[in-house]
């Protein structure tokens, strides 16, 4: 009889893969996450899908014009004004551009700037940092408003993205793994090598006129690792500053939203930033981590003041965000923080809305989503709190010019 071969012995000659380690793991799991999104975005936005603008009411167009509803609507009717387009439901609509065709219009009746808010001889480019080292402070989601709120009044407005995240890049539709690529980001006019760039080359122009992005993605990490061994690294936190020069004349305002942390990236914006927003989250937690930021900030600033970086700032705010007015303990800390900054905490805070954080998970902003998506007095209350706190920005920055 023929011996039949052992089981046991069988099996044994079969190779088992080995399982990864754990540290392996977290690897294995980032490239398969990244995949899987790269197709996902590849579904929802087509390689050719662009993000557009939508049409704007009259009511919108005059409050962004600062002109009454029945004005618009007169010279619309006398031919000097575009006539806007007859919407299924019977409401008219303009274009942006149209909308711009109205202001120029306007500012050719009435005193310099009042329409066409481009700043003049002697009023310097004003460079906004948006900054807070704790997440869910609502940074990204303030500045990506904020700089469409200032294109739409007007003002030639420059967004930078200076987090490795890169999330207000994806919400002006640039997907940093697929459309950003390298020396495509600020690092590509920041770095000490024959490879820097002008600044002009990794500007963007967006769906918004008047408006005009650098995006970001990981390479922006890159300016972390080269400064330190960098022959000039004493200067480093002249970079942003030094980078933006050749582009300064074709703006009135730069918004950066900055990274998460203290490193020389942020050091550098905080150096080449005329002013600060400090979003603030008003939960205790929140609060003390912000506390944490702005000893650590305010020490920094110190030093780099002594090694001769630029003196002080036009101003300083600090922006409750995510505000909640029905929220006791919310309520109680605000009144703490205006006891303590005093005016320095702007008025107005930007509410908590299921309207806006609805909008962010299609990347959109309110100024992009159509009201009718949404429960109209939801939306309506969000918009609100979004224009006073975007309006009282605007205030701070025409004061800085020297204007009412």
């Amino acid at each position: 009889m023929t011996a039949q071969p052992n089981s046991i012995t069988a099996h044994s000659e079969i190779t088992v893969p080995s399982k990864p380690s754990l540290k392996r793991q977290i690897s294995v799991d980032a490239n398969d996450l990244q995949s899987k999104l790269e197709a996902h975005q590849k579904r929802i936005y087509p390689p050719l899908a662009k993000k557009s603008m939508r049409r704007l009411t009259s009511a919108e167009v005059s409050k962004f014009l600062g002109i009454h509803e029945g004005y618009l609507r007169q010279l619309a009717a006398e031919g000097k004004a575009p006539l806007p387009e007859v919407q299924p439901n019977g409401r008219r609509t303009y274009a942006i551009e149209e909308m711009n065709v109205l202001r120029e219009f306007l500012e050719g009746t009435k005193s310099p700037r009042r329409y066409v808010p481009h700043r003049g001889e002697g009023e310097k480019l004003q460079i906004l940092s948006v900054i807070n080292f704790k997440g869910g402070s609502a940074k990204t989601t303030t500045a990506s408003h904020l700089v469409q709120y200032l294109a739409l009044k007007g003002y030639r407005v420059l967004a930078i993205d200076l987090d490795p995240q890169a999330s207000l890049s994806t919400m002006f539709g640039h997907q940093p793994l697929l459309d950003v690529g390298y020396n495509e980001t600020l690092y590509g006019a920041l770095r000490y090598d024959d490879e820097r760039v002008g600044v002009e080359q990794i500007i963007r122009s967006t769906y918004l006129p008047g408006l005009h992005l650098i995006p970001g993605n990981l390479e922006l990490m890159e300016f972390e690792t080269t400064t330190p061994k960098a022959d000039d690294v004493a200067l480093f936190y002249t970079r942003i500053t030094e980078a933006l020069q050749p582009v300064a004349e074709h703006y009135d305002i730069v918004v950066m939203d900055c990274p998460p942390n203290l490193g020389f990236l942020a050091m550098a914006a905080l150096c080449a930033a005329t002013s600060l927003l400090i979003t603030i989250h008003p939960q205790m937690l929140d609060v003390l981590s912000m506390a944490q930021f702005l000893r650590m900030t305010g020490d920094t600033l110190e030093i780099l003041s002594n090694a001769g970086a630029k003196e002080d700032y036009d101003w300083m705010g600090y922006l409750i965000t995510r505000y909640e007015p029905s929220d006791t303990p919310q309520n109680q800390m605000v009144g703490y923080l205006r006891s303590i900054f005093g005016p320095r905490v702007l008025q107005n805070p930007v509410l908590k809305s299921t309207a806006i954080a609805d909008a962010g998970l299609t990347k959109q902003t309110l100024y992009e989503v159509d009201r009718s998506k949404f429960h109209k007095g939801t939306y309506d209350r969000a918009m609100e709190s979004i224009d006073l706190a975007n309006g009282e920005i605007e205030a701070l920055i025409r004061s800085a010019w020297g204007r009412q």
